[in-house]
C-alpha cells in the first residue's frame, strides 16, 4: 500500500494564489517553491495537475495558453509554479520575448525556488529550450528533474529506449545534476517517483520514510 507522506497530503488541498507577467508581481520571495517548466504542448499542464490530484493549471487543445507565471500554494511555506509554456510558433514574437525576459529573470532571481521540474514530450525529447533550461540550471546549481511525458504514446519498449538514450546524453553533458524518469498523466505512470523527488525539495529537513503530518 503506497505512504501516505506529508506531500501526498498537500497536494490534496493545493490552491491558486496568484498570477504574474513579471518578478515583481510574484508572492513573497520566502519558503520553498518548485517551478514547473516545459516548451508548449509538451503535457507540463497536465502533469502538474496529475501530480497534485486537482485541476490547478489549465490545460488546452492550444498550446501556449500558459501566458502567465501561476503560483499554486501548498502550504503557507511550499509553492507549485507553473512557467510559461515556450516556443510555439503561434505565440506572437513580441509575447515570446516579454516571456523569455520574465522567465529569465524569475529563474535567477528568485531566492525560494529549489528545483525544477522539466517537462519533455517523450517522443520530442531535449529540444533547444530543453537544453537551454538545463545549461541555465548546471551554471546555477539547480536541481532539475526530467518527466518524458506521453510515454503511453509509445511500447513499453520503445519508451525504456527513449529514456536510456536521455538519461546518458544528460549524465554524458550535464552529470549528475538531473534525474529523468518516464511520465504519463492519462495513466498515471511515474507519479509516486515524480513525488519522491518533490519531496525531497520541498521538506529537506524530514528524516527519509517519515509519515509525520505536515
Amino acid at each position: 500500500m503506497p505512504q501516505v507522506t506529508p506531500l501526498a497530503i498537500l497536494c490534496q488541498t493545493a490552491n491558486f494564489i496568484k498570477s504574474a507577467s513579471q518578478v515583481d508581481q510574484c508572492p513573497a520571495d520566502q519558503g520553498l517553491e518548485v517551478a514547473f517548466a516545459g516548451r508548449s504542448n509538451a503535457g507540463k499542464s497536465s502533469a502538474l495537475n496529475t501530480l497534485t490530484h486537482a485541476r490547478l493549471a489549465r490545460t488546452s487543445k492550444t498550446p501556449g495558453r500558459t501566458q502567465l507565471i501561476n503560483f499554486f500554494g501548498l502550504d503557507e511555506q511550499r509553492r507549485l509554479v507553473d512557467l510559461p509554456g515556450y516556443g510555439y510558433a503561434k505565440v506572437p514574437l513580441e509575447l515570446k520575448e516579454h516571456w523569455k525576459q520574465h522567465l529569465d529573470a524569475y529563474l535567477t532571481s528568485r531566492q525560494s525556488l529549489v528545483g525544477v521540474v522539466l517537462v519533455m514530450d517523450i517522443r520530442h525529447p531535449l529540444s533547444p529550450f530543453d537544453c537551454m533550461m538545463l545549461e541555465w540550471a548546471d551554471r546555477t546549481g539547480l536541481p532539475v528533474h526530467i518527466l518524458l511525458s506521453k510515454a503511453d504514446k509509445l511500447s513499453f519498449g520503445a519508451a525504456k529506449g527513449e529514456l536510456l538514450k536521455v538519461q546518458n546524453r544528460i549524465r554524458r553533458e550535464f552529470g549528475n545534476r538531473a534525474t529523468v524518469q518516464l511520465f504519463s498523466s492519462p495513466k498515471r505512470l511515474g507519479v509516486e517517483e515524480a513525488h519522491a523527488v518533490l519531496e525531497e525539495w520541498l521538506f529537506p529537513d524530514a528524516p527519509q520514510g517519515s509519515d509525520e503530518q505536515p
